[in-house]
């Protein structure tokens, strides 16, 4: 993985942000761990990013998108299977019924087909600063999973070469 994230993930993180923060923040009834749950989100989108590019480019969809919702749910039902007592979840809407809102009433047209028009949306600050936690957990993940991966493979290594040379000293002379 490299350092920084690459602008395609930054871009697919700006396009679901307001959803998944939303969503996040409802299914868990309101509760702050909401936040908790959608950055862990990113880390799970970071992690399987290369394989969710290669397929969301073979079969022409939004794989990413996809996966995010997915395990979305998947985080949020474990969440609620931790909790000690029953969690009460309220849904709530806004008054013209969307979860949520696509534009504050103070903004323009122009903002308004910006974000809809090839190449004029641009992540925000927040939308950056997320991206690149969830790029430096996911890189650190799997530094870890390499590491483990070294010294599992290294057991055993040494465990049959151990039990090669126990076999070829063996009573057979």
């Amino acid at each position: 993985m490299e350092d920084d994230p690459p602008p395609e993930f930054v871009d697919v993180i700006a396009a679901h942000e307001r959803e998944l923060r939303y969503e996040a923040v409802r299914l868990v009834g309101g509760d702050p761990v909401g936040q908790e749950i959608y950055q862990d989100l990113l880390v799970d989108l970071a992690a399987h990013w290369r394989r969710l590019c290669w397929w969301g480019r073979l079969t022409h969809s939004d794989a990413p998108g996809l996966y995010l919702r997915r395990r979305l749910l998947k985080r949020t039902a474990a969440w609620r299977d931790d909790q000690i007592y029953q969690v009460e979840v309220r849904v709530l809407r806004t008054p013209g019924g969307s979860p949520v809102p696509v534009s504050g009433p103070a903004a323009s047209i122009a903002l308004r087909k910006a974000a809809v028009i090839e190449g004029t949306a641009r992540a925000g600050l927040r939308t950056l600063a997320d991206a690149g936690v969830a790029w430096m957990h996911a890189w650190r993940q799997s530094q870890n999973r390499r590491v483990a991966r070294l010294i599992i493979g290294s057991v055993i290594l040494i465990t049959t070469m151990v039990q090669y040379m126990s076999w070829l000293a063996g009573p057979g002379l």
